[in-house]
C-alpha cells in the first residue's frame, strides 16, 4: 500500500493518539481533562450550548476585495492565525494576510489595535511581503521559486520583555506550490521587530534563520546587528525562555536546540498551576505537564480524557479570579467556539458558548475552513486589561479577524430577573449583561436619539446581520415587555426570539421588509399590524410552554394569541437579530469552497431598530 503525505500524517497522528491513551490508563498520569457531560451538537452552529454571559463579539476586521479601503487596504480575502496581547494601555491583534488562500503568495502580517477594545483601528503591514531568489529550491520539494514571494505562517505575535521592549515576531516560509508546507523547516527564518510607546514600529530583524536558508541573501540584519542595546537584550531574553520558544517548534528546524519538545505538536499554549507546573496545549487537545517551567515534559502529549477538539487550536489560560479557561471548537469540525472552566486548571466540568455564528464564507480560498476557529488570548506576560476579563482573537472562515470578551467570573446562567431601560443605565455599562455579534457593516452599540439612550441594531451588510442576546433565569411561564423603535418601514428587518437554554426558539416576531409587524405561526406567518419608522411599539407578551400558548398586545391593544410553532420546556434566553436564522454549513458541506459568493462586493441601505430596554418575570404556574 502506498501512502500520500497527507494521509502518512494521519496515520502518524493516529498511532500518536493511540500511544497516548495507552499511556494513560497504564500510567493513570496527572493531566487535564474533562469531566463534564455536556457535548456540542454540531447540527446547530451555536452547538446548543448554553453561552457565557455577557459575551462580546465584535468584528474588527471584515474581508473586502471591493472595497478594500473598508478592510486592509489590499482587498486581499485570506486572513487568519490571529494574536493578542494588552500592552500601554492598548490592545493589539496581529494576524496573517494572504492575497487568496493558504499557503499561497503574497503573503503578509498585519496590526490592528484598539484602546477600548470595541473600536479598532485599520489594519497595518509590519511585516511585508519578502521576496524569494528566483530558481530557490527545497529538498523533496518538486519545481523551483519563479517571481514569488514568502509565505507567512507563525504561531506567535508578540513578547513583552522585562526591560519594557514590546517585540512582535512573525516567520517568513517558503511554499513552491499551493500544497507545500512553509512551516517544514526550510523556509527563511523568524522576523522581530519593536512597537515602541508611541506606535512607530522599529527596524525589522532576523531573530532565527532555519538553516537551510543562505544568510547572505537575507533583506534584514540579524537583530544583534541592532545599535538598541536594550532591544538586543529583550530578544536574547526571548530566546532564552523555552515556553516562548515551544511555540515554534513548527516553523524552526526540526533540530534546533532552542525548542525543547521538537516533536511537530502544533499551536502550543500554556498556563501555570497554583503549584508552579505548567499545562501544555496543543491541537487536537494534546496535554502535557511541565514541573520546570517548559524545559522537560512530564510525558508525551497526549489527547486530553473527555476533551473533544480536532485538528483546531485549543487556548488555555488562568483566570483573573485565580481559576482556569480553555476555549476551543469541541467538535470534529471549525465550530462552535466554546468554552470549559476549572477551579485547579485540570478538572474542566463544563461547556459554554463563545461565539455561535458563522457568517457565509463570500470568497473562495485555499485551505479556508467554516467556522469561527483558531483562537488565541492574553499570554501570561503579555498584559492585563484593566477590566480583568478573558479577552480572545479567531477567525471566522479563515476570512474575517474578530475578538471576544468574555466577563470573568465566567457563567452562564443569572439568577434573577431584568428590568432594563438602557437610558437609566451608567454609561458604558448598558450591555454588561448582553451577549451580542457585532460586526463592521451590521453593528450593535448605544445610542442616543433626542437625550435619550436606545440600544441600536443596524445592518447593511448582506450577507450577515447584529445580533443581541438577553440571558434570564429559567423560566417555565414567562412575561415580557420591551419597547421597538423601527428606523424604516420599506428594508431590512427585526427578528425576535424566544429560545430555551438550548437556543431553540418557541415564538417569533418579526419587523419585515414590507413594514409588517407578524408572528411565525408554523409554516406561515400571521399579521399583527403595519408598523411606521420612528413609532415606539411595546410589546407585552405572555408565554406558557404547558399549554404551548402565548399573547400578546402591541401598545396595549393588537392583542394576538398563538400556539408555539416550536415547543419547549421553559425559557432562558430573549434574542434580537437583523436577519433570518441561517443553517448553512452543515455537517456534510464539503470541506474545501472553489467558488466566490455572487455579488460579494454588494452594499444594501443601511436598516436600524432600537431597542428601549426589556423587562421580564416568572409567572405563576
Amino acid at each position: 500500500m502506498r501512502l500520500n503525505l497527507r494521509s502518512f500524517k494521519k496515520l502518524v497522528i493516529t498511532l500518536i493518539f493511540s500511544t497516548s491513551t495507552l499511556i494513560f490508563y497504564s500510567q493513570k498520569v496527572d493531566t487535564a481533562k474533562y469531566v463534564g457531560t455536556t457535548l456540542s451538537n454540531i447540527d446547530y452552529h451555536h452547538g446548543q450550548l448554553r453561552p457565557a454571559v455577557g459575551t462580546h463579539a465584535t468584528q474588527i476586521m471584515r474581508a473586502s476585495r471591493e472595497h478594500p479601503e473598508t478592510a486592509d487596504g489590499l482587498g486581499w480575502t485570506y486572513n487568519h492565525a490571529p494574536n493578542i496581547a494588552y500592552w500601554n494601555n492598548t490592545f493589539f491583534v496581529q494576524y496573517l494576510n494572504d492575497s487568496i488562500g493558504e499557503h499561497i503568495p503574497p503573503s503578509t502580517t498585519l496590526l490592528i489595535t484598539s484602546k477600548n477594545g470595541k473600536d479598532w483601528t485599520k489594519p497595518e503591514v509590519i511585516f511585508p511581503e519578502y521576496n524569494i531568489p528566483n530558481g530557490w529550491t527545497k529538498e523533496g520539494v518538486k519545481g523551483e521559486a519563479n517571481n514569488i514571494t514568502a509565505v507567512m505562517h507563525q504561531r506567535m505575535g508578540f513578547y513583552k520583555a522585562s526591560n519594557g521592549k514590546f517585540l512582535t515576531l512573525a516567520y517568513y516560509g517558503i511554499a513552491l506550490n499551493e500544497k507545500d508546507d512553509p512551516n517544514d523547516g526550510k523556509g527563511i527564518g523568524r522576523v522581530v521587530r519593536e512597537i515602541k510607546k508611541d506606535g512607530s514600529l522599529g527596524p525589522i530583524y532576523f531573530i532565527r534563520y532555519n538553516k537551510t536558508w543562505d544568510k547572505s541573501l537575507s533583506e534584514y540584519a540579524f537583530y544583534n546587528k541592532s545599535k538598541d542595546k536594550e532591544f538586543v537584550k529583550a530578544c536574547e531574553e526571548l530566546l532564552s525562555k523555552p515556553l516562548m520558544m515551544q511555540q515554534w517548534v513548527e516553523e524552526q528546524d526540526r533540530d534546533d536546540a532552542l525548542i525543547p519538545l521538537k516533536d511537530q505538536f502544533k499551536a502550543f499554549s500554556y498556563y501555570h498551576l497554583a503549584d508552579g507546573r505548567t499545562v501544555g496545549w496543543w491541537k487536537h487537545a494534546l496535554t502535557s505537564l511541565s514541573l520546570d517551567g517548559g524545559e522537560n515534559w512530564e510525558y508525551h502529549p497526549m489527547r486530553a480524557p473527555g476533551f473533544v477538539n480536532s485538528n483546531a487550536k485549543i487556548w488555555g489560560q488562568k483566570t483573573s479570579d485565580g481559576k482556569y479557561a480553555t476555549v476551543y471548537n469541541p467538535s470534529e469540525f471549525r465550530w462552535p467556539l466554546a468554552l470549559s472552566t476549572s477551579s485547579d486548571g485540570l478538572v474542566y466540568d463544563n461547556l459554554f458558548l463563545v461565539h455561535g455564528e458563522i457568517s457565509p464564507m463570500r470568497y473562495r480560498g485555499n485551505y479556508k475552513s467554516y467556522g469561527p476557529q483558531y483562537v488565541r488570548g492574553i499570554l501570561e506576560s503579555n498584559g492585563n486589561p484593566p477590566d480583568r476579563d478573558m479577552w480572545l482573537t479567531y477567525s471566522v472562515n479563515k476570512e474575517d479577524i474578530w475578538v471576544a470578551k468574555v466577563p470573568v467570573p465566567i457563567t452562564a446562567t443569572v439568577n434573577e430577573h431584568i428590568d432594563e431601560t438602557f437610558n437609566e443605565l451608567p454609561d458604558g455599562a448598558e450591555l454588561n449583561m448582553w451577549n451580542y455579534y457585532d460586526l463592521q457593516w451590521a453593528t450593535v452599540g448605544i445610542e442616543k436619539k433626542d437625550d435619550v439612550k436606545w440600544l441600536a441594531l443596524k445592518d447593511k451588510d448582506a450577507f450577515d446581520y447584529a445580533r443581541v442576546d438577553r440571558i434570564i433565569p429559567h423560566t417555565e411561564n414567562l412575561h415580557a415587555t420591551f419597547t421597538v423603535m423601527p428606523g424604516q418601514n420599506n428594508h431590512g428587518m427585526l427578528q425576535v426570539e424566544f429560545q430555551n437554554q438550548k437556543g431553540l426558539p418557541a415564538v417569533r416576531l418579526i419587523f419585515n421588509e414590507e413594514g409588517e409587524l407578524i408572528t411565525k405561526s408554523g409554516a406561515r406567518f400571521k399579521h399583527i399590524l403595519d408598523y411606521e419608522l420612528g413609532k415606539e411599539y411595546e410589546i407585552d407578551i405572555t408565554l406558557e410552554p404547558s399549554r404551548r400558548w402565548y399573547s400578546l398586545t402591541v401598545n396595549g391593544k393588537h392583542k394576538t394569541e398563538r400556539i408555539f410553532y416550536s415547543p419547549v420546556h421553559a425559557f432562558e434566553r430573549i434574542m434580537f437579530r437583523t436577519g433570518e436564522q441561517r443553517y448553512f454549513p452543515t455537517p456534510d458541506t464539503p470541506a474545501d469552497n472553489y467558488k466566490d459568493l455572487e455579488n460579494t462586493g454588494k452594499q444594501i441601505p443601511e436598516a436600524a431598530f432600537y431597542i428601549k430596554g426589556l423587562k421580564t418575570e416568572a409567572l405563576k404556574k
